[in-house]
């Protein structure tokens, strides 16, 4: 199947992605200190029936760190989608993906077809255990190196049910490894959306499926209750004995949750 690679340099942006396949345009948005790689088992499923998009986010993959200049990740899409050529697309996201995917669809609504959020995070929310966890592995970068930081990420609680599944614990800890820590050692200049989207979900007019991990943190748990609950009209997939990486852990049924929600509102 033909892939189209390339660097668009947009918002002041040098942003890496990938384009699959033909067909209405679906937006594949990677997790933290992760990257496009994440996405490989859904590419080829995906690609079947739609033109799926992937790029790695500012600081994560092949595409530049963030120049300092306070920027938006859900602009970047925007300005990325329309350098592309596409006027709207599904949008999906993993994780810190998912905050942008969130972030996204309430900037851009007329830009979203649906929107599917995977384990995810929030902007602006009050993080517990991840947030003590992810304060934790900042500090050892800063303390002790970047190299230290990737091995006390890799074996928190937040991977260790990909732990357990050596073929997907040898890919995760080959992107961590790729990872340069840029987050970890410098401010970030992302510019979180006013008000907090925690405080807009009943805005959302778009078909919203939230799919989480059943061994995924409590956090991510809270998150995906409160968008169920309170998104109008959308709907939860818990995946049984996988965490908070749950579409490496279990592609084939995360695969079957995405195609059927999108055949269902398309």
């Amino acid at each position: 199947m033909k892939s189209t690679q390339g660097t668009a340099f947009v918002n002041g942006a040098q942003l890496h992605y990938e384009m699959v396949g033909d067909g209405p345009a679906l937006v594949l948005i990677h997790g933290n200190t992760l990257d496009i790689r994440m996405w490989d088992e859904q590419v080829a499923a995906f690609a079947e029936r739609y033109r799926v998009i992937r790029y790695d986010m500012r600081g994560f993959g092949r595409s530049a760190p963030p120049s300092g200049e306070p920027y938006t990740p859900a602009d970047d899409l925007a300005a990325l989608l329309t350098h592309l050529g596409v006027g709207h697309a599904h949008i999906l996201g993993l994780s810190l993906g998912g905050a942008v995917a969130m972030d996204f669809v309430l900037a851009y609504p007329e830009m979203t077809d649906a929107l599917i959020l995977a384990d995810t995070g929030l902007s602006e929310f009050q993080w517990q255990v991840y947030g003590e966890f992810s304060a934790a592995v900042r500090a050892e970068a800063v303390d002790s190196g970047v190299e230290a930081a990737r091995q006390r990420w890799l074996a928190g609680a937040l991977f260790a049910p990909v732990m357990e599944r050596p073929q997907v614990a040898q890919r995760l800890r080959q992107m961590v490894d790729d990872y340069s820590g840029w987050h970890w050692l410098n401010r970030d200049s992302w510019q979180p959306s006013k008000p907090a989207a925690i405080e807009r979900f009943e805005s959302v007019d778009t078909p919203t499926l939230v799919i989480i991990g059943e061994r995924d943190l409590s956090d991510f748990h809270e998150i995906a209750d409160a968008v169920q609950q309170r998104v109008p009209g959308a709907s939860k997939a818990v995946i049984a004995g996988v965490g908070h990486i749950s579409n490496m852990e279990a592609p084939a049924q995360f695969n079957t949750l995405v195609l059927d929600f999108l055949a269902d509102h398309s």
